[in-house]
């Protein structure tokens, strides 16, 4: 099967490192034109690559949005995709958060995709197709304890990306989010933590390593292609089969 993604105009929230330095950079790969925004010095994060723009975005901030969708659509003409990747990890016990804490959380996980898909989606109802695909995360499937911020959000998304879907159905526009499970990113640093505390979480996965950027690179580039066109409202678990059953470490022998 081949995605055909030549030419088209990619938006990448949080494109200055881990996964959506990543994302950026497969879509450029595959021929798109990628604008990579991100919150600070974008210039000198995101992907060198021939075919990758860099914009400072605060994706929560309703006027540092709109200064970066219309200059995208003044490079580029239009918008064909739009992956909201940008994200931050608020931890710690209801009991211990701070007001700030939540509302900096919600703000950027939540209202970022909000902010982001208002944006690009007058310019795609106007080309008459397009995707959004939104970050979401395991965490909206089965919380953890100390993660009330982070999970809450992530599973708005969820239900935000289901309802946005049927708005926009009628414009040809596919509206999905996606789950990652256990990618080793600065933010978390799984790939840092003792030997017992690594094996203790890769017991949980039916395919039993860490995943990667690419992992979920993957599956975005099939959401933006012309294959995914009647796939819209879904949350799909990209988490090497996180918890598909209560010990699937039993099947590694373990």
């Amino acid at each position: 099967m081949h995605l055909d993604l030549t030419d088209q105009v990619v938006v990448v929230t949080g494109a200055g490192r881990g996964i959506g330095r990543t994302i950026a950079e497969r879509f450029a790969d595959d021929g798109a034109r990628v604008v990579a925004l991100d919150l600070t010095r974008p210039e000198a994060t995101a992907p060198q690559h021939e075919r990758v723009q860099a914009l400072t975005c605060d994706v929560a901030d309703p006027a540092s949005v709109r200064r970066a969708v219309d200059a995208v659509v003044e490079s580029h003409g239009t918008i064909d995709v739009l992956v909201n990747n940008a994200g931050i990890n608020v931890s710690g016990a209801v009991a211990d958060l701070t007001w700030e804490d939540w509302r900096t959380c919600m703000d950027v996980n939540l209202g970022g995709v909000f902010l982001m898909s208002q944006a690009v989606a007058p310019v795609m109802r106007r080309a008459g197709r397009g995707r959004i695909l939104n970050a979401a995360s395991f965490a909206a499937i089965i919380p953890s304890v100390g993660s009330a911020a982070y999970a809450a959000s992530k599973a708005a998304v969820a239900q935000f990306t289901r309802v946005l879907a049927s708005e926009l159905g009628p414009w040809n526009i596919t509206v999905n989010a996606y789950a990652p499970g256990m990618v080793p990113t600065a933010m978390n640093g799984f790939a840092e933590m003792p030997g017992t505390e690594q094996d203790r979480l890769l017991d949980t996965l039916s395919l039993r390593r860490w995943e990667t950027p690419d992992d979920v690179a993957d599956l975005l580039l099939f959401l933006a292609s012309d294959q995914a066109g009647y796939i819209t409202g879904t949350l799909l678990d990209v988490s090497g089969g996180k918890l598909a059953t209560q010990m699937p470490s039993r099947a590694h022998g373990r």
